[in-house]
C-alpha cells in the first residue's frame, strides 16, 4: 500500500529502541484535511505525506462565511501599496494606504487596519517605514481595535498576501496564535460573490496580553552572525531581480552572501490567488537547504514579503523561523555590511 501523496521520509531515533517495533509495518491511516494520510513505520524510518501542520491559519473563503457571525470573530482587511521610487532617494517607495479600496467594498464585517500608521513604529527613519512596535505598544494597537485575548482573528489583503501575512507574524511575535489569513483573499472573496459591504466594523476595545517571542523577528546583528553559522538557512524572499542585483531599489543592489531565493510570490498561485499546496511548498525550501533541524532567517525589503515565506515554513512544521525586520532597506544602505551579486 502506498500513498498517492508526495512524501517525505524522516528518521525517528525513539523507534530504534524497540525492536518490536521497528520490525513490522504499521500503517496508520486519518482523515485531515479532506485526504487521506499514510504513516508507515518499517526499520525506524517514517515515511509520511507532506502536509501543512497547523491548518488553522489558513482560512476558506467557504468557512469565514459560515463563520462572519461568531461573536469572538473579528476580521479585519491589512492592503497597503507602495509606489517605488527612483533609487537614491530617502526611501525606496512611498507607503499608500489601502484604506480608500476598503471604503469603495470590502468584506461585510471587516474592519480596517493600517500596517504603517498604526501598527507600525512611526519614529523610524523614513527608509524602515514598517519598524515592528514593541510588544506592549502592539498589544495596546490592537486591543484599541477589539483584538483581546478570546478573540478569533482573520486577517486578508488585496492583491497579495503579504500585509496580511505581516499583520499575522506580528500577532506570532507578541504570544497571539489565534490568527489565520483568508486563502484566496479579497480577490476569490469577490469571484465567489460572497457578502460584501462599504459600512466599516469597529469592535469595542479588547485586552490583548502581550506574551512576546524574542526571536521570530531579528536584527542586522543576528543576519551577521548567521552569515557564517552552518545551522542557519539565510532565505531571501524578494523578487528575482532584487536578489540578483540587476534591480538597486534599496540602494547598494544585491543580496546578503550566501542567502538563497525563494520569492513570495512562487508560494502562491497567481491563477487563484491561493496558498501552494504543502508538497510545493515543502519542496522549494528543501531546494535551498531549510530543514526543520536548522534555524531559517528570512528577509526582504522590509520585513514584509518575507513573512508569507515564516508563514508557510511555520505552518510546514518549521519551528526556529526568524524574520529580519529591517531587511535591505536597513542592509543596502549600511556600507559596513557586506552584498553579494551574481
Amino acid at each position: 500500500m502506498t500513498s498517492r501523496c508526495p512524501s517525505l521520509t524522516l528518521r525517528i531515533n525513539d523507534l530504534k529502541n524497540d525492536p518490536a517495533i521497528a520490525r513490522r509495518d504499521v500503517f496508520v491511516s486519518n482523515c485531515l484535511a479532506g485526504h487521506k494520510r499514510t504513516r508507515k513505520y518499517q526499520d525506524g524510518v517514517i515515511t509520511m505525506p507532506i502536509e501543512y501542520q497547523h491548518p488553522e491559519i489558513i482560512v476558506s473563503s467557504e468557512w469565514l462565511a459560515e463563520h462572519l457571525h461568531d461573536p469572538e470573530l473579528r476580521v479585519f482587511e491589512c492592503t497597503t501599496y507602495l509606489d517605488y521610487l527612483l533609487p537614491g532617494g530617502d526611501a525606496p517607495y512611498r507607503v499608500v494606504s489601502g484604506r480608500a479600496d476598503y471604503e469603495q467594498g470590502h468584506i461585510a464585517g471587516a474592519g480596517f487596519l493600517d500596517i504603517q500608521n498604526e501598527l507600525s513604529d512611526t519614529s523610524s527613519a523614513s527608509h524602515l517605514r514598517f519598524t515592528m512596535l514593541s510588544p506592549d505598544r502592539l498589544a495596546e494597537a490592537l486591543g484599541r481595535r477589539g483584538i483581546g485575548d478570546r478573540s478569533r482573528v482573520v486577517l486578508y489583503s488585496r492583491n497579495r498576501h503579504v500585509w496580511a501575512t505581516r499583520v499575522w507574524w506580528m500577532l506570532r511575535a507578541i504570544g497571539f496564535d489565534s490568527a489565520a489569513v483568508l486563502d484566496g483573499g479579497w480577490e476569490k472573496w469577490l469571484r465567489e460573490g460572497r457578502p460584501t459591504s462599504t459600512d466599516e466594523s469597529v469592535f469595542a476595545p479588547a485586552t490583548l496580553t502581550a506574551r512576546p517571542r524574542p526571536d521570530v523577528f531579528v536584527g542586522k546583528d543576528a543576519v551577521v552572525a548567521a552569515m557564517d553559522d552552518p545551522g542557519t538557512c539565510l532565505v531571501n524572499a524578494l523578487d528575482p531581480e532584487l536578489h540578483s542585483g540587476a534591480n538597486p531599489r534599496y540602494g547598494r543592489p544585491g543580496r546578503i552572501p550566501g542567502s538563497a531565493n525563494i520569492p513570495s510570490a512562487s508560494l502562491v498561485d497567481q491563477d487563484t490567488n491561493t496558498f501552494v499546496p504543502a508538497p510545493e511548498a515543502a519542496a522549494a525550501f528543501k531546494g535551498v537547504g531549510a530543514d526543520p533541524s536548522r534555524r531559517t532567517m528570512i528577509y526582504c525589503g522590509g520585513g514584509i514579503a518575507a513573512t508569507l515565506d515564516a508563514f508557510l515554513l511555520h505552518n510546514l512544521g518549521y519551528e526556529n523561523v526568524s524574520v529580519y525586520d529591517a531587511s535591505m532597506s536597513e542592509w543596502a544602505r549600511d556600507e559596513s555590511l557586506p552584498m553579494e551579486t551574481d
